[in-house]
């Protein structure tokens, strides 16, 4: 750990949840992509996201993952104390999760600032991130909920935005901007304006703040669920009879926006080579970077035979796969799925895992 890394007082929760249905049939409900190797790197996501923490906060970690996949995590990251890990019985979104994270965190340290960072995202400049992340927590420390806005390569529509304001003056955090609002994923020619107004910043979902001060910003519009969140955290053994009650909703609404609209909200905008591998097509885009068109692969390299193509391919069947003179090509074969489509419709694979569902073949996604 390199000298001037450390964060005093930072607590590292990450949530690792969802099933990541746009990287069906590689990510699944009993085997998200956070628990997966998908950049060739030999570490799962969720590891990487561990690395890439770890010198910022040591061994403050709090991982809230689904109970059906609390031994995974567990494996991948033995380093973890017993109650670093939640395990929650059912998946009611983000603020749920952060939020008996924040509550957990209170008792154990009353002056504990929480970053919340993702378990599935790719992050590969570091060393721009752990400054980022160092002013974030300079900004959270003076009372405010800190976001990090990624700096927008492209017009992206399947992201929400951040239109930022002034600067502020805080000491430690020399580019933290007050937050005007958020805004939600837009169509192609409205996050054009954005792009080119130079005002906004993707909205990565990383927030940083003062434990308590997010309790006290949920409390404000939903005391209830706060109550319920710190008799869990004071009592673990409630956690299966008032957890199911607890409102599903994502921390974005419940707290990011009306904060934001009552100017409580500082971002710090980033550059750090920032993906959330939403898709094929962004998963192609980070392995190819720095390379002419070619075809990526993400496993089964011996068991792939391409002639003029180009794309993104797994192997996991065991059998020969043959690709010749496709362009912008995915094909993924597992053991009992293949999907075949390209990269400019790789938004949609999700519907497959939908039509799946609703054909009751639940083993299969």
């Amino acid at each position: 750990m390199s000298e001037g890394t450390h964060i005093e007082g930072l607590w590292a929760v990450i949530p690792a949840g969802g099933s990541g249905t746009r990287l069906w049939p590689l990510s699944r409900r009993a085997s998200p992509k956070f628990l997966h190797d998908l950049t060739g790197s030999g570490r799962s996501l969720l590891r990487m996201t561990w690395d890439r923490l770890s010198p910022l906060v040591e061994d403050r970690f709090l991982v809230v993952t689904g109970a059906a996949h609390e031994d995974a995590v567990r494996s991948q990251l033995p380093m973890l104390r017993r109650d670093d890990v939640v395990a929650e019985p059912s998946p009611r979104d983000s603020m749920p999760a952060i939020g008996l994270a924040a509550a957990i965190l209170e008792r154990r340290d009353p002056e504990a600032i929480l970053g919340s960072f993702a378990a599935d995202h790719v992050i590969t400049d570091v060393a721009a991130f752990h400054a980022v992340v160092a002013e974030a927590a300079a900004a959270a420390r003076t009372g405010e909920l800190v976001t990090i806005g990624i700096e927008p390569t492209h017009a992206a529509t399947g992201f929400g935005y951040i239109k930022q304001g002034s600067g502020l003056d805080i000491e430690g955090a020399p580019h933290a901007h007050r937050v005007l609002e958020f805004v939600e994923k837009p169509d192609p020619e409205s996050a054009r304006r954005y792009v080119e107004s130079g005002e906004y910043r993707w909205n990565a979902g990383m927030f940083v703040a003062g434990a308590t001060t997010l309790l006290e910003l949920l409390a404000e519009h939903h005391p209830d669920l706060v109550d319920n969140l710190r008799i869990i955290a004071s009592d673990p053994r409630r956690m299966q009879d008032l957890w199911p009650s607890l409102r599903k909703i994502a921390i974005d609404h419940a707290v990011a926006e009306p904060a934001a609209a009552a100017g409580r909200v500082a971002v710090v905008p980033a550059s750090i080579g920032w993906d959330d591998i939403g898709d094929f097509a962004s998963l192609a885009t980070i392995l190819g970077r720095g390379k002419a068109r070619s075809l990526e692969v993400i496993t089964g390299v011996d068991d792939i035979v391409a002639v003029d193509s180009t794309g993104i391919v797994a192997a996991d069947s065991g059998r020969a796969v043959a690709i010749v003179g496709l362009d912008d090509i995915v094909v993924i074969d597992t053991a009992d799925a293949l999907l075949v489509t390209t990269k400019e419709r790789a938004q949609d694979v999700k519907r497959v895992v939908d039509e799946l569902t609703g054909r009751g073949l639940t083993e299969l996604t």
